[in-house]
């Protein structure tokens, strides 16, 4: 079982900065891939970035490319997203997800992550 906990969403201007954090209980967070995904009001929740377990694969949607960066810290069970000059459009509420099944196939599909954390609101104005 492994528990994920989001902080670092909050209000931000067009063209300015935040980094999410997750934080994940448990023993085995290092044998799990990590994914960002985010979720716009009346939109499908739609994948961010993702980080293979071994932290050597990095995947990034086109939308985000350049911008964002996911990184993680297995010594202190963490996944973090840097987000650089955010735009009105990545206003959403971003979850982190952890899977033990995820192949560099599969990291853009919700539905095999096996843990969800509660999300974290982020918006950007213009």
């Amino acid at each position: 079982q492994v528990q994920l906990v989001e902080s670092g969403g909050g209000l931000v201007q067009a063209g300015g900065s935040l980094r999410l954090s997750c934080a994940a209980s448990g023993r085995t967070f290092s044998m799990y891939s990590m994914g960002w995904f985010r979720q716009a009001p009346g939109k499908e929740r739609e994948f961010v970035a993702a980080i293979m377990w071994s932290g050597g694969s990095i995947y990034y949607a086109d939308s985000v490319k350049g911008r964002f960066t996911i990184s993680r810290d297995n010594a202190k069970n963490t996944v973090y997203l840097q987000m650089n000059s955010l735009k009105p459009e990545d206003t959403a509420v971003y979850s982190c997800a952890a899977g033990g099944r995820i192949s560099p196939v599969t990291y853009t599909t919700p539905r095999l992550y096996d843990y969800w954390g509660q999300g974290t609101q982020v918006t950007v104005s213009s």
